[in-house]
């Protein structure tokens, strides 16, 4: 019974395997159609329907996005097999264009480790690859963006009204709010006699966009909460106790911000920081990944090295988050 259990067993493995680098396939072919619409969107101000042509206009966007996402998933993939954990390959999340909905063509991406990481070593490892690895893909399309960017006359074939003073009045305008290290980049590589579009339009440029769409989820991964990236991070670094507190007052600092976003967006108030997705993210957090980080089988202290790369980790999130990343005005 034995040997036939085993061939069975050897017979079906191979074919799941299949299925699965299938499921990686189709996904990752979907999400690259699902961006290339939603690069068509932000780049062009236009909802379709589109011809096919229209579609080239889109691969910036996309190809850029696809390399962000693909450079943090395999930072934590890579990570997970060098101490021997067993994940699976990256499965991307396509989102399909709604309008009238924010639309970034995708939720990101997720790696699913399928064994007990040993220990917090492995744990810091595999949680600090992903968000450095996505951070450098950033900085690349960013400062690609900013010492590549077009002529005025860009902006004026999307908004041919864009220098008028009428322009934007009686309409909803969104803005992106700003990081220090999009501001840095900006005045470090951007040429001051160029055009260089305000954040009220900088989601036009499919370079810059997709470059801070990679620092608004890097920031969002590295909050320090349950099995985020940050909270592995932190709670390698310090412990469980030091996670609990660090994890709590982020919590507390995402609601506030949430309701400031709430209040400010729905009631008329006018607060400088916040955003109402904020409060949403917290209730995910909450219900879903939780607060508390699960203990590791065994726990020691990180020698120098990784302490080095944790606070490197912790100013990116300095450095990537905005508390008001999206202001919609009228």
């Amino acid at each position: 019974m034995e040997e036939d259990f085993t061939e069975v067993r050897d017979y079906y493995q191979p074919q799941e395997k299949k299925n699965s680098y299938l499921i990686h396939i189709i996904l990752l072919v979907i999400t690259f159609i699902t961006t290339i619409i939603a690069g068509l969107e932000w780049t062009t101000g236009k909802i379709g329907p589109y011809e096919f042509n229209d579609l080239k206009l889109g691969l910036p966007y996309a190809i850029s996005i696809i390399f962000i996402l693909a450079c943090h998933e395999f930072g934590h993939y890579f990570a997970a097999k060098y101490h021997k954990v067993k994940a699976t390959l990256p499965y991307f999340i396509p989102f399909p264009p709604i309008p009238g909905f924010f639309n970034f063509g995708t939720m990101g991406a997720v790696i699913r480790t399928k064994s007990i990481t040993p220990n917090n070593k492995a744990m810091f490892d595999i949680g600090v690859a992903g968000p450095i690895s996505g951070f450098i893909a950033c900085l690349i399309v960013l400062i690609y963006g900013f010492t590549h960017l077009p002529p005025v006359d860009y902006i004026l074939t999307i908004h041919p009204d864009y220098f008028s003073p009428d322009y934007g009045k009686n309409a909803v305008n969104l803005e992106f709010g700003s990081t220090l290290i999009f501001e840095l980049l900006k005045n470090l590589f951007s040429n001051p006699n160029d055009f260089i579009p305000p954040m009220s339009e900088v989601y036009h440029y499919p370079y810059l966009c997709v470059g801070w769409f990679g620092l608004f989820v890097t920031a969002m991964n590295l909050i320090p909460v349950g099995q985020l990236d940050g909270g592995h991070i932190i709670y390698s670094m310090f412990g469980e106790k030091v996670h609990e507190a660090v994890a709590s007052i982020s919590m507390i600092i995402l609601m506030l911000l949430g309701a400031g976003g709430i209040l400010s967006s729905f009631l008329g108030f006018h607060f400088e920081l916040g955003w109402s997705g904020w409060l949403f993210w917290a209730l995910i957090l909450y219900f879903f990944i939780k607060v508390k980080h699960p203990p590791v089988p065994h726990f020691e202290k990180l020698d120098r090295k990784r302490m080095i790369l944790g606070y490197i980790a912790i100013a990116i999130f300095i450095l990537s988050f905005s508390p008001t990343p999206f202001i919609i005005s009228l």
